[in-house]
């Protein structure tokens, strides 16, 4: 069974949380958080979302934005996705960076 579509709205304000798989660390040092915020920054532009507040935790990330065009799915697919892959090259490892599915309140 296919888990339910996530409902987006046009200018909706989300407070996202991404964690590492298995809690583990998803930034290791200073120059994985900058990559993150060049990733953010891309799809900033792309997506136009409005970044209202950010935490970068060791093990996980809070992001408070707004999507004014209803796109949340699909930020979240590219920088996650994006991070991931730079992520594990660098730290040649394989495989799932974040656990489960990205949990907005």
């Amino acid at each position: 069974m296919s888990r339910p579509l996530r409902i987006e709205y046009d200018h909706a304000f989300y407070h996202i949380t991404a964690r590492g798989n298995e809690k583990k660390p998803i930034f290791q040092d200073k120059d994985d958080k900058m990559k993150f915020f060049y990733y953010l920054g891309i799809v900033n532009k792309r997506y136009r979302i409005k970044l209202y507040a950010y935490v970068l935790m060791d093990n996980h990330y809070h992001l408070l934005m707004e999507t004014p065009q209803g796109n949340l799915s699909r930020v979240m697919r590219d920088l996650n996705g994006h991070y991931t892959i730079y992520f594990n090259r660098r730290h040649k490892r394989v495989g799932h960076l974040f656990q489960g599915r990205l949990r907005p309140y």
